[in-house]
């Protein structure tokens, strides 16, 4: 197979995970986010924050994809920055964010958070 071949081949793939990672962040910053943000502490406060900024940077990379050329050399320094983001990103949220969560809103209020995320992802795959 032809480099840019393989490499338009990748794109793809690229962009039905960005649109994935898309509804995710969107998911994130319209009910979990919020239900952490009440918590009301100064750590729930700058977590939240910090994660904001987090998708606010996905989103630019995100956003010049389409547009970037599949022989531009920038390709795969781009996907290893989006990449290396993204983990970090889950990474504090599963070690630092959840637990909090969890701790502090308690399983019913995660329940009816989860309930709500669902509701949002399932419409949202319906509209697409």
């Amino acid at each position: 197979m032809k480099a840019t071949d393989l490499l338009k081949k990748q794109h793809k793939s690229v962009k039905a995970l960005s649109n994935e990672l898309k509804m995710h962040t969107q998911i994130e910053e319209e009910i979990f986010y919020p239900a952490v943000r009440e918590i009301g502490s100064s750590k729930a406060e700058e977590m939240v924050d910090e994660s904001y900024e987090e998708h606010h940077v996905v989103d630019l990379v995100l956003a010049e994809l389409p547009n970037v050329d599949p022989e531009d050399e920038r390709v795969a320094a781009k996907m290893t920055v989006l990449s290396e983001l993204v983990e970090r990103h889950a990474d504090e949220e599963e070690d630092e964010m959840f637990p909090m969560a969890e701790k502090k809103l308690g399983k019913e209020r995660l329940q009816q958070l989860g309930e709500q995320m669902e509701q949002m992802a399932g419409g949202q795959r319906r509209a697409a």
